[in-house]
């Protein structure tokens, strides 16, 4: 495959709609929290489940606060335990003392994410500890498409399944053989703009818990990446704490010229990094005082949202059924840091001036390059001096990922002198760099596929941190 198809290959528009949102939550609530386990055994009572101050609205104002534009609830870990009132098993919420045995969760969340302009998605986890007919493969499949579809039809909207690789035994030591192309047809069928996540076709799994993403993030990569059985294998095996700290060194790189030399078969499979606010991913007041803090969550936001990839960051529920005080405090300092960060992008107004354009591509929201030439400069006159230290970076991806190497300088005494320098930048690079001062700046892009494309550029100066965590 030569390099122009390389770079013609292009999200789907569900896939470009997910990037859009950049930065989402995780819930991981259920029978866990209250048995303060990270994954059950799928025999622990119903009746255990009871927070009685249970507060979804809560949650969803606390997740947008931080600038999340989304929410994933876990609505069956592995333990099996369901938090709405499945017909297809009583091993649920409606068994619980919750809400008189009349409540559901799922509807709760998706009611309060709906209330407050959140995106509502779902976990569903395939591996079921308690649901007898596990490692039954066929009767078990049947079973996780029936929940599923209840889930799919009965709670409007969702944009994310998040379908996790965990495969261990059930109740019967037997282990299953998930239906994964029956389950895809299923969410097509049903909510069609929703994505796939991590054991799925549209969005992939960065390969660690720990909140990090490659030095080079490409959407485009070999297709076997989307093999179910791939990501399952890598899966977290034992429930021994380490996991989630861990960072693989393997594959990384997945989609440089030199990785992707002599694979025929490329795919648009964009990264989801998932890492949790705290070292478990259920609630353990034991952990109350391991929040990470405001400088961590930035380096993750950075690292993710400005690597050309998505956050999902899981913050999860205490006893009470509420986002703890210490987490929900965070929350609303990540989001006012953000909030400054950029409020004022010193770019708005300047004047900007190609060294070449594609014909017929003036006027347009985005800039590209003709075809076949690789390499480009832009200068951008600020209008006066300004002091910056951030730049923030957009390909236009509708057209695919193309730029491969540029750098970022300003014009000091008549030379240009290099500030920052990057390879990939895909829908979103944020670099950061010391701070300069200057009216004129010039990204030069040094190494593109057949043509570069550029729809953001913006300038910022990154605002003092908080003197607590200074």
């Amino acid at each position: 495959m030569d390099i122009k198809h390389i770079a013609d290959i292009r999200p789907s528009k569900r896939q470009l709609k997910w990037q859009q949102l950049e930065f989402y939550g995780f819930i991981h609530f259920g029978i866990n929290t209250f048995a303060d386990r990270e994954w059950g055994l799928g025999t622990e009572s119903p009746s255990l489940f009871n927070p009685t101050e249970l507060d979804a609205v809560q949650w969803v104002r606390a997740f947008a606060s931080a600038g999340m534009r989304g929410l994933i609830l876990t609505c069956k870990h592995h333990d099996g335990f369901c938090l709405w009132p499945t017909k297809y098993t009583d091993y649920s919420v409606k068994r619980s003392p919750w809400r008189g045995g009349r409540g559901d969760l799922v509807r709760e969340v998706a009611d309060a994410c709906q209330q407050y302009g959140l995106k509502f998605g779902i976990y569903l986890s395939p591996w079921d500890r308690h649901e007898p007919t596990y490692g039954d493969s066929e009767r078990y499949n049947q079973f996780y498409l029936n929940q599923l579809e209840e889930l799919l039809t009965g709670y409007g909207e969702i944009f994310s399944v998040w379908l996790d690789g965990a495969c261990g035994e059930g109740p019967n030591g037997k282990r299953q053989v998930y239906s994964w192309d029956a389950y895809y047809r299923l969410i097509r069928r049903l909510q069609p703009d929703a994505v796939i996540s991590v054991c799925g076709p549209d969005v992939r799994w960065c390969g660690n818990e720990a909140g990090k993403v490659r030095p080079e993030e490409w959407s485009v990569v070999p297709a076997a990446l989307q093999r179910a059985e791939r990501v399952q294998e890598k899966s977290q095996k034992v429930d021994d704490g380490r996991f989630g700290r861990e960072i693989s060194s393997q594959d990384l790189d997945l989609g440089s010229r030199k990785a992707i030399a002599g694979i025929r078969d490329l795919v648009w499979y964009p990264a989801e990094v998932n890492t949790s606010i705290r070292p478990g991913w259920f609630y353990h007041s034991s952990e109350d005082g391991k929040v990470r803090s405001l400088c961590e969550l930035l380096e993750i936001y950075f690292g993710a949202v400005g690597g050309n990839a998505v956050l999902l960051l899981n913050v999860p529920p205490d006893k009470r059924g509420l986002i703890h005080e210490n987490d929900a405090a965070r929350l609303q300092e990540l989001g006012d840091y953000l909030r400054r960060l950029f409020r004022d992008n010193l770019a708005a107004r300047a004047r900007f001036t190609y060294s070449t354009t594609a014909p017929g591509w003036e006027g347009r929201p985005y800039w590209r390059a003709p075809d076949g030439v690789e390499q480009a400069e832009i200068e951008v006159d600020l209008g006066a001096a300004k002091t910056f230290d951030t730049v923030v970076l957009g390909e236009a991806i509708e057209l695919g990922q193309r730029i491969e190497a540029f750098s970022l300088s300003i014009l000091q005494d008549e030379e240009w002198q290099e500030v920052y320098s990057g390879t990939v930048v895909g829908y979103k690079k944020i670099g950061r760099f010391e701070p300069a001062t200057a009216r004129y700046v010039r990204l030069s892009i040094k190494e593109s596929r057949y043509f570069p494309t550029l729809k953001t550029f913006e300038l910022y100066l990154r605002p003092r941190l908080p003197d607590s965590v200074r």
